[in-house]
């Protein structure tokens, strides 16, 4: 009878290391939310800059790859500005940059990642009812 371990084995590998890697995602997401509306601690100084996340493929065994956060980096559009001139951190021309983070923006993306990692987990529910199922067929 042919085994059927390794290839649900190395599903359930694939998804795991997915979720972790959205997971890690969902972290950095949630500090570009948190951040949204910090300014500089220091007169004119530069804001929270969005961080965007790094993902890079990993080897999880001979013929399987998987998946994990590199990183992030840092997104490099445009500070918003508004006129303050009694803000702290306004610069001379009373101008005060605020952080790139877009809060609609970030929802979508942690939705999506939040997607992704349900359909990580399904992945991980279904091989185990398959391993599940098999071993019953072969006590039989």
């Amino acid at each position: 009878m042919p085994d059927v371990r390794p290839a649900s084995s190395a599903a359930m590998a694939v998804a795991s290391s997915a979720l972790k890697a959205q997971q890690a995602r969902m972290r950095v997401i949630a500090e570009n939310i948190a951040n949204a509306n910090s300014t500089s601690a220091t007169k004119g100084g530069d804001p929270y800059r969005r961080q965007v996340p790094v993902f890079e493929p990993v080897k999880l065994g001979p013929d399987t790859n998987g998946v994990r956060l590199k990183g992030a980096n840092p997104d490099l559009t445009e500070f918003k500005s508004e006129y303050e001139p009694g803000h702290p951190s306004a610069d001379d021309k009373g101008y005060v940059k605020l952080p790139n983070v877009d809060t609609l923006i970030e929802a979508l993306d942690m939705r999506e990642a939040q997607r992704a990692y349900e359909a990580n987990l399904n992945v991980i529910e279904t091989s185990r009812a398959l391993q599940a199922r098999t071993l019953e067929i072969l006590k039989r």
